[in-house]
């Protein structure tokens, strides 16, 4: 059996080579992994806060709703919900574009399972940091901001690697409302050019050279703040939030 991937040059019909509308796919689905990156971090480390506020228990819960409403719903119904179903409950959403309602339902999904991530590691930190942050005059939000998060980002950096890969991969849900990502452009080509072979082959490098490069920036992150002596709690925080 033999592969040939010339057909990527030929013209799709449309003036432009099926090579150049799989490079706009790829381009489609590193902005949607981005930007739902963006929302999954921002959420996930005020949730994971909220989640560590023992001495303000509703705010507690609602970080514990939140975790247990978005983690336990499959991504692909909530990528329905966030497109069929809000839209008739709320009007003004109809006005939205395909793009934002798969960051905003992809970025929340992820957003959960950051959240008990940084939980777990600002748990796992000593009481002791806490209690001298507050020794010295610190407010609760500056303990957070200034030791806390900082020592929690640090330790979370090799399961939020995973998690910012799955990220990557979980965007292919975007052919499900007609974003013309990776996925949606291997399933039209194949239809159009029954070389089902070729085309899922050339979309299966791009998803797995589009992970690596995420690997080894996140790797060479991690190695440039790594805390001495916390990979010793490192460890059992790679399955947080599974």
């Amino acid at each position: 059996m033999t592969f040939e991937l010339g057909f990527l040059l030929d013209d799709d019909g449309s003036g432009r080579t099926y090579l150049e509308w799989m490079l706009q796919a790829w381009g489609w689905t590193l902005s949607v992994a981005f930007s739902a990156w963006v929302v999954a971090m921002v959420c996930g480390i005020f949730i994971g806060v909220l989640r560590t506020l023992n001495h303000m228990p509703l705010l507690q819960n609602f970080g514990r709703a939140w975790v247990e409403l978005f983690r336990n719903i499959p991504l692909l119904v909530q990528i329905f919900i966030w497109y069929f179903v809000l839209p008739k409950l709320f009007p003004f959403m109809q006005a939205l574009p395909s793009f934002l309602l798969v960051v905003l339902g992809l970025g929340l999904f992820t957003s959960a399972r950051i959240a008990e991530q940084f939980r777990a590691a600002i748990e796992s930190l000593s009481k002791g940091q806490r209690q001298a942050a507050m020794a010295l005059g610190l407010s609760t939000w500056e303990t957070y901001r200034s030791v806390l998060l900082p020592m929690g980002l640090r330790i979370i950096l090799p399961p939020l690697t995973s998690e910012s890969m799955n990220l990557l991969k979980n965007s292919s849900v975007a052919f499900a409302v007609s974003i013309s990502e990776l996925t949606m452009f291997a399933m039209q080509v194949q239809e159009e050019t029954s070389r089902g072979i070729e085309v899922y082959l050339a979309v299966t490098v791009l998803y797995a050279l589009s992970a690596f490069v995420v690997n080894r920036l996140f790797v060479a992150l991690e190695r440039r703040l790594q805390i001495p002596g916390a990979g010793t709690v490192v460890k059992p925080l790679a399955m947080a939030g599974h």
